[in-house]
Parts: structure tokens; C-alpha cells; sequence
């Protein structure tokens, strides 16, 4: 960072290891208040971090993680050693969120933010059928699946990798567009969206085949129509060590087995 970081937020998962982490960092580095913190610095794993990052939206503050989780992906590794001057040189991550516009079957509007995704699962043991539109073509008249997921580079290697989906670098400036357990057209993977598209989801015979749409940890049921674009304005920040940041991680990840 440009400025000396002097003032730190802590906030920690419920995870004994991480109020145990806590307690001793704001003890031996002193702490402010969220408001005033320069940097906040999360501890848990990566549930956590995206909890901490949506927290936060709007307050242009970055967030610097380590890993008190079982998870830690989005994380660094926990250290107590220098860490206002780990803080002073990590390498920034900016990223955009997808905002979420579903429509459930009373035709009520529910909007939220994905930091990883937007994902539409079917609720019962029918599959769901969904018609999906980019920029307002249909280009898939119908998808028979479990579900579909849009995703951002930055939860590319989360939800969507267990999907089969691409790995994105953070500067790609694309969607990944990926079903989830596609049953018709069996061997359709995908795919890669400029950033600036716009998805709609149509969900067909939406009476028998129900299906709920999800923003990261934001569920709405019954869902009949789902609109998902990148919102560019709202933007995060996110702090990794020098040499081990976002980009590097996305990429190391493409070559692991």
C-alpha cells in the first residue's frame, strides 16, 4: 500500500482457532474500529472471507486474510510475526461482483450480490428446465439439468470448478457461464462470456420442476425468471502476500493435479 498501515480492524470466524487469533493480534498490534481501520483483517477460512466481503461492500477497504479456516484458498497463511509490514507490501486484488435480480412465482423481485456466483438448483428430484438469454438472444432453448451457475474469475475456482467449469485468470474480464449436472444437451460444458453480458434464466414448467436461485449465501425458492450481470459499480479489495497473490493462485491452481 501507498501509506504506512498503522490502523487494523480484526474480525474472526466463530472457530475457536480463529477468536483465539484474534485476541492476540489486537493485543499485540493494537485495533480500531472497522470505520477507522485502514485494513481489516479476517481470519477463517474462505466462507468467512466472502462473509467479511460482503460486510463490506460500498467501503472501498480492503481486506487482508488468514487462514484460521479449513478452507483457505482466498486466504494467507497465518502468521503473528510483521504483519503491519506483510500488510504495507501485499500485492491488491480488485474485484467485481455479480448482481442478482431473481424473480420468484409471485412475481416479487429479490436483488443481491455474488462475490463467487450466481447459481439456479432444482429443489425437488425433477430436473429442472431452463431457457437461458445473453444480452436478450436465447441462445439455449432449453437446458435440462441440475442447475447452471454464472461466475465471476474470482469464485471461478470454487463452486464452478466442482462443475467442471473453466479456471479464469482475475484480468480476463469474462463470465463462465457452466450447467451444473447437464442431462439435455448431454455434452454442452459451457461458456465464456464477455463481462459485460447480461444472463437471463427463464425456468420452464416452473409448477413441477421448482427451482431456487442462490448469490453466494442468498437464497431465494420458486424462482421463475433470473437476471445476472457483473455490477462495475461496486468494487472489492482483497490483499495477498507478495509473490502469492490472487492471480498467481488462479494460475499455480490450472497446474495442480
Amino acid at each position: 500500500m501507498s501509506t504506512p498501515v498503522k490502523r487494523l480492524a480484526f474480525v474472526a470466524s466463530a472457530r475457536p482457532e480463529a477468536q483465539e487469533a484474534r485476541e492476540r493480534l489486537a493485543e499485540r498490534y493494537g485495533e480500531v474500529s472497522r470505520e477507522e481501520a485502514q485494513v481489516v483483517v479476517a481470519l477463517g477460512g474462505d466462507g468467512f472471507m466472502l462473509e467479511t466481503l460482503h460486510a463490506n461492500l460500498g467501503a472501498h477497504r480492503p481486506i487482508y486474510g488468514m487462514n484460521r479456516g479449513s478452507v483457505g484458498f482466498l486466504m494467507n497463511d497465518y502468521s503473528e510475526e510483521d504483519l503491519l509490514e506483510r500488510v504495507g507490501a501485499a500485492e491488491r486484488a480488485v474485484i467485481y461482483p455479480l448482481v442478482m435480480v431473481a424473480i420468484d412465482h409471485r412475481r416479487k423481485q429479490h436483488r443481491a450480490l455474488a462475490i463467487n456466483e450466481v447459481s439456479l438448483l432444482r429443489q425437488i428430484h425433477q430436473t429442472a428446465k431452463l431457457r437461458i438469454s445473453i444480452d436478450g438472444q436465447v441462445r439455449m432453448e432449453e437446458l435440462v439439468c441440475d442447475g447452471a451457475l454464472v461466475s465471476t474469475p474470482a469464485g471461478s475456482t470454487a463452486y464452478n470448478l466442482s462443475a467442471h467449469g473453466p479456471i479464469i485468470p482475475l484480468k480476463a474480464q469474462v463470465l463462465a457461464l457452466t450447467p451444473i449436472s447437464a442431462f439435455r444437451p448431454r455434452r454442452w460444458r459451457g461458456a465464456l462470456l464477455p463481462h459485460t453480458a447480461r444472463v437471463t434464466f427463464e425456468v420452464l414448467e416452473a409448477d413441477k420442476r421448482p427451482v431456487s436461485a442462490v448469490a453466494d449465501n442468498f437464497e431465494v425458492r420458486d424462482v421463475v425468471e433470473v437476471h445476472v450481470a457483473e455490477d462495475r459499480e461496486v468494487h472489492l479489495t482483497m490483499l495477498f502476500d507478495k509473490g502469492r497473490g490472487l492471480e498467481e493462485r488462479v494460475l499455480t491452481e490450472q497446474f495442480s493435479g
